[in-house]
């Protein structure tokens, strides 16, 4: 995974509710075990008709909005426990989902494949929305280090919370086993002073 430490970017709003696991990457493209590829997939049925073709009224097809940053709608990734909806946004090349709440299982499978969901006030939120689609080319800034999303053009800034052990793999990069890797050396330091009994 990339390292994540400061996101300046632009961001795609998608003013729906409930969006669930299956309308982020639906059943039918769960074969492959892979993570790479599920991004041309991502919000599909939304993306395009059924003759295959893109749907120009649809925020992902929209080309004033890009970044990497995706603002969604309240209680994003319900549904099924599905990782690949995780994969499918991150190989799509967001980095962050901006959310006034998500589902508990989306919400660890996000962190655990460099995904951060960030997660603000209802209040909050819709200002967000109505800020992107009014003015598409509005600039953010996600801080994992200081956990700060500061948006410029209103010169406020709101902290968000994390776990330190998910925010220190987010920083470095890390999935589980990589972080286990990271820890070698203090590991065999523990385990050479450990004491064995037989």
């Amino acid at each position: 995974m990339e390292k994540f430490e400061i996101i300046k970017s632009g961001a795609v709003p998608l003013p729906i509710e409930n969006i669930d696991t299956d309308q982020i990457i639906p059943a039918r493209f769960l074969k492959a075990t892979s993570r790479e590829g599920f991004g041309e997939n991502l919000f599909r049925d939304w993306r395009y008709d059924s003759s295959g073709n893109l749907k120009p009224d649809f925020a992902l097809n929209n080309p004033r909005y890009n970044g990497q940053i995706l603002v969604a709608g309240k209680n994003f990734g319900c549904g099924s426990s599905r990782e690949h909806a995780a994969w499918a946004i991150y190989d799509a090349g967001f980095r962050v989902v901006i959310s006034s709440y998500f589902a508990d299982i989306f919400r660890g499978n996000a962190l655990n494949n460099g995904l951060l969901p960030l997660q603000v006030s209802d209040e909050m939120l819709q200002r967000l929305l109505e800020q992107v689609e009014r003015e598409p080319q509005t600039q953010f800034v996600v801080d994992l280090l200081k956990q700060e999303f500061f948006v410029p053009v209103w010169n406020e800034s709101v902290s968000f919370e994390i776990d330190p052990y998910k925010k220190e793999c987010l920083i470095n990069g890390y999935d589980d086993i990589d972080f286990l890797v990271s820890q070698k050396e203090a590991i065999e330091t523990y385990e050479n002073k450990r004491q064995w009994a037989y």
